[in-house]
């Protein structure tokens, strides 16, 4: 069975190319699968999770869109479709903060070296997963803004119906 760990903290290698570099290397070492996106826009551990599970889903039901299971779990934890789009909600040159989907097989990791994990948990921006997610007004004013982490769960799951 494999662990999902969502971590955040800030990436001590301030180039996106290698920082992501760092990350493969890592990947490779531990054979564990690792997907960073930019902190603003990750709402929880359920995100990440529900985001594991469909993209796992999707390999194993072999109607996966990436070819790479990081990738994928962007794909569904952007809640986006088309791999282009989902990589706008990865890292980036302005990248302050990070949160990382580690997918472990039971090594311990070390990423000491990339990011600072700050043990701040999700402090997520609300505008920002509104603009990231096409969150519109009208449901907010519906069901209120302490609920946009369920919305961001809905655009995950629905994914695969607009397939």
């Amino acid at each position: 069975m494999n662990d999902v760990r969502l971590l955040f903290g800030r990436p001590k290698i301030r180039e996106k190319e290698a920082f992501l570099a760092a990350l493969r290397e890592t990947q490779n070492r531990h054979s564990c699968v690792i997907q960073a996106m930019d902190a603003s826009v990750m709402v929880g551990e359920r995100h990440a999770a529900f985001a594991v599970e469909k993209a796992m889903r999707a390999f194993s039901e072999r109607r996966n869109v990436a070819k790479d299971l990081g990738l994928e779990i962007l794909r569904y934890a952007s809640g986006q479709r088309q791999i282009e789009r989902a990589l706008s909600m990865g890292v980036s040159e302005a990248t302050q903060r990070v949160a990382l989907i580690v997918v472990e097989n039971g090594t311990a990791l070390e990423i000491s070296d990339i990011i600072e994990v700050d043990g701040d948990g999700p402090c997520w921006s609300p505008t920002a997963v509104k603009e990231a997610f096409d969150i519109q007004e009208l449901e907010i004013e519906a069901v209120g803004e302490e609920r946009i982490p369920d919305l961001v769960l809905e655009r995950v799951a629905l994914i695969d119906a607009y397939r």
